[in-house]
Protein backbone atom coordinates (compact mmCIF):
# COMPACT_ATOMS: atom_id res chain seq x y z
CA UNK A 1 0.00 0.00 0.00
CA UNK A 2 1.46 3.43 -0.94
CA UNK A 3 2.35 5.79 1.88
CA UNK A 4 -0.33 8.43 2.52
CA UNK A 5 0.85 12.04 2.63
CA UNK A 6 -0.51 14.36 5.27
CA UNK A 7 -0.99 17.33 2.95
CA UNK A 8 -2.14 19.67 5.71
CA UNK A 9 0.86 18.81 7.92
CA UNK A 10 3.24 19.35 4.99
CA UNK A 11 1.63 22.69 4.18
CA UNK A 12 1.98 23.83 7.81
CA UNK A 13 5.60 22.67 7.89
CA UNK A 14 6.37 24.59 4.71
CA UNK A 15 4.39 27.63 5.86
CA UNK A 16 6.39 27.80 9.06
CA UNK A 17 9.63 27.39 7.14
CA UNK A 18 8.74 30.18 4.69
CA UNK A 19 7.83 32.43 7.59
CA UNK A 20 11.01 31.70 9.56
CA UNK A 21 13.34 32.18 6.60
CA UNK A 22 11.77 35.49 5.61
CA UNK A 23 11.68 36.73 9.23
CA UNK A 24 15.26 35.72 10.02
CA UNK A 25 17.08 36.05 6.70
CA UNK A 26 14.99 38.69 4.96
CA UNK A 27 14.12 38.87 1.31
CA UNK A 28 17.61 37.98 0.01
CA UNK A 29 17.61 34.78 2.08
CA UNK A 30 14.21 33.58 0.91
CA UNK A 31 15.01 30.81 -1.55
CA UNK A 32 13.45 27.44 -2.27
CA UNK A 33 16.60 25.78 -0.95
CA UNK A 34 16.54 27.78 2.31
CA UNK A 35 12.89 26.87 2.88
CA UNK A 36 13.63 23.20 2.18
CA UNK A 37 16.54 23.23 4.62
CA UNK A 38 14.44 24.90 7.32
CA UNK A 39 11.58 22.43 6.75
CA UNK A 40 13.93 19.45 6.62
CA UNK A 41 12.64 18.33 3.23
CA UNK A 42 13.65 18.32 -0.40
CA UNK A 43 13.46 21.33 -2.70
CA UNK A 44 11.14 19.19 -4.82
CA UNK A 45 8.55 19.15 -2.05
CA UNK A 46 8.85 22.91 -1.65
CA UNK A 47 8.52 23.41 -5.41
CA UNK A 48 5.38 21.26 -5.41
CA UNK A 49 3.71 23.78 -3.08
CA UNK A 50 5.58 26.93 -4.13
CA UNK A 51 6.99 26.78 -7.67
CA UNK A 52 8.85 30.10 -7.39
CA UNK A 53 10.06 32.72 -4.92
CA UNK A 54 7.05 34.87 -5.75
CA UNK A 55 4.74 32.10 -4.53
CA UNK A 56 6.72 31.98 -1.28
CA UNK A 57 6.27 35.72 -0.82
CA UNK A 58 2.57 35.65 -1.60
CA UNK A 59 2.10 32.84 0.89
CA UNK A 60 4.01 34.72 3.59
CA UNK A 61 1.87 37.81 3.00
CA UNK A 62 -1.33 35.78 3.15
CA UNK A 63 -0.22 34.23 6.44
CA UNK A 64 0.59 37.64 7.83
CA UNK A 65 -2.80 39.03 6.78
CA UNK A 66 -4.66 36.07 8.29
CA UNK A 67 -2.78 36.29 11.61
CA UNK A 68 -3.22 40.03 12.02
CA UNK A 69 -6.87 40.00 10.94
CA UNK A 70 -7.69 37.34 13.53
CA UNK A 71 -6.03 39.36 16.28
CA UNK A 72 -7.75 42.56 15.17
CA UNK A 73 -11.14 40.81 15.11
CA UNK A 74 -10.54 39.51 18.63
CA UNK A 75 -9.39 42.93 19.88
CA UNK A 76 -12.50 44.58 18.48
CA UNK A 77 -14.78 41.94 19.97
CA UNK A 78 -13.17 42.30 23.40
CA UNK A 79 -13.45 46.10 23.47
CA UNK A 80 -16.18 47.92 25.36
CA UNK A 81 -16.54 50.74 22.84
CA UNK A 82 -15.33 52.04 19.48
CA UNK A 83 -12.47 54.05 20.98
CA UNK A 84 -11.21 51.04 22.92
CA UNK A 85 -11.43 48.92 19.76
CA UNK A 86 -9.55 51.54 17.74
CA UNK A 87 -6.84 51.82 20.38
CA UNK A 88 -6.51 48.04 20.64
CA UNK A 89 -6.39 47.38 16.89
CA UNK A 90 -3.86 50.15 16.24
CA UNK A 91 -1.84 49.02 19.26
CA UNK A 92 -1.61 45.52 17.80
CA UNK A 93 -0.10 46.98 14.64
CA UNK A 94 2.88 48.26 16.61
CA UNK A 95 5.91 45.99 16.57
CA UNK A 96 7.66 45.87 19.91
CA UNK A 97 4.94 46.18 22.53
CA UNK A 98 3.35 42.92 21.41
CA UNK A 99 6.39 40.95 20.35
CA UNK A 100 5.46 40.81 16.68
CA UNK A 101 9.00 41.49 15.52
CA UNK A 102 8.99 38.51 13.15
CA UNK A 103 5.77 39.75 11.58
CA UNK A 104 7.28 43.19 11.09
CA UNK A 105 10.28 41.70 9.33
CA UNK A 106 8.06 39.57 7.08
CA UNK A 107 5.94 42.63 6.24
CA UNK A 108 9.01 44.73 5.40
CA UNK A 109 10.44 41.94 3.23
CA UNK A 110 7.19 41.57 1.36
CA UNK A 111 6.81 45.33 0.92
CA UNK A 112 10.35 45.62 -0.45
CA UNK A 113 9.62 42.90 -3.02
CA UNK A 114 6.27 44.50 -3.89
CA UNK A 115 7.99 47.69 -5.05
CA UNK A 116 9.26 45.85 -8.12
CA UNK A 117 6.38 43.43 -8.75
CA UNK A 118 2.84 44.51 -9.61
CA UNK A 119 1.23 41.24 -8.44
CA UNK A 120 2.87 41.55 -5.03
CA UNK A 121 2.00 45.25 -4.91
CA UNK A 122 -1.64 44.48 -5.63
CA UNK A 123 -1.72 41.91 -2.80
CA UNK A 124 -0.26 44.56 -0.51
CA UNK A 125 -2.84 47.15 -1.60
CA UNK A 126 -5.75 44.77 -0.99
CA UNK A 127 -4.58 44.01 2.56
CA UNK A 128 -3.75 47.67 3.25
CA UNK A 129 -7.16 48.84 2.02
CA UNK A 130 -8.81 46.29 4.29
CA UNK A 131 -6.86 47.66 7.28
CA UNK A 132 -7.69 51.25 6.26
CA UNK A 133 -11.38 50.36 6.00
CA UNK A 134 -11.33 48.82 9.49
CA UNK A 135 -9.62 51.86 11.00
CA UNK A 136 -11.91 54.29 9.16
CA UNK A 137 -14.98 52.44 10.40
CA UNK A 138 -13.69 52.65 13.97
CA UNK A 139 -12.73 56.33 13.67
CA UNK A 140 -16.18 57.08 12.24
CA UNK A 141 -17.80 55.25 15.15
CA UNK A 142 -15.77 57.42 17.54
CA UNK A 143 -16.50 60.65 15.67
CA UNK A 144 -19.69 60.27 13.60
CA UNK A 145 -19.94 64.06 13.22
CA UNK A 146 -16.67 64.33 11.30
CA UNK A 147 -16.64 64.99 7.55
CA UNK A 148 -15.41 62.37 5.11
CA UNK A 149 -12.25 64.40 4.51
CA UNK A 150 -11.43 64.55 8.20
CA UNK A 151 -12.16 60.84 8.62
CA UNK A 152 -9.85 60.01 5.72
CA UNK A 153 -7.04 62.24 6.97
CA UNK A 154 -7.27 60.89 10.52
CA UNK A 155 -7.47 57.28 9.32
CA UNK A 156 -4.46 57.55 7.05
CA UNK A 157 -2.48 59.50 9.63
CA UNK A 158 -3.08 56.84 12.27
CA UNK A 159 -2.29 53.97 9.90
CA UNK A 160 0.80 55.79 8.63
CA UNK A 161 1.97 56.30 12.20
CA UNK A 162 1.67 52.67 13.30
CA UNK A 163 2.93 51.23 10.02
CA UNK A 164 5.88 53.64 10.01
CA UNK A 165 6.79 52.86 13.60
CA UNK A 166 6.46 49.19 12.81
CA UNK A 167 8.87 49.37 9.88
CA UNK A 168 11.39 51.57 11.69
CA UNK A 169 11.31 49.40 14.82
CA UNK A 170 11.86 46.28 12.72
CA UNK A 171 15.16 47.70 11.49
CA UNK A 172 16.21 49.63 14.61
CA UNK A 173 14.38 48.47 17.75
CA UNK A 174 16.68 50.39 20.08
CA UNK A 175 15.69 53.72 18.51
CA UNK A 176 11.96 52.88 18.63
CA UNK A 177 11.37 51.11 21.94
CA UNK A 178 7.94 49.88 22.96
CA UNK A 179 7.40 52.84 25.30
CA UNK A 180 8.01 55.37 22.51
CA UNK A 181 5.67 53.52 20.15
CA UNK A 182 2.89 53.40 22.72
CA UNK A 183 3.31 57.06 23.67
CA UNK A 184 3.26 58.16 20.03
CA UNK A 185 0.03 56.25 19.46
CA UNK A 186 -1.55 57.63 22.64
CA UNK A 187 -0.69 61.17 21.56
CA UNK A 188 -2.21 60.62 18.12
CA UNK A 189 -5.37 59.14 19.63
CA UNK A 190 -5.81 62.04 22.05
CA UNK A 191 -7.53 64.00 19.25
CA UNK A 192 -10.32 61.41 19.22
CA UNK A 193 -10.77 60.99 22.96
Amino acid sequence: MPKQRDVQAQRELLSNAVWQVLAEDGLPGLTLRAVAERAGCTTGLVMHAFPAKKALLLHARDLLYARTALRADAAEAASLDAFGALEAVLGLALDLPHGHHEESRVWVGFLAAALADEDLAERHRVANHSFLARIRRLVAACRPEWTDDRLELTTKSLVGLVEGLNVLAAADPAAYPARLQQEALAKALAELA
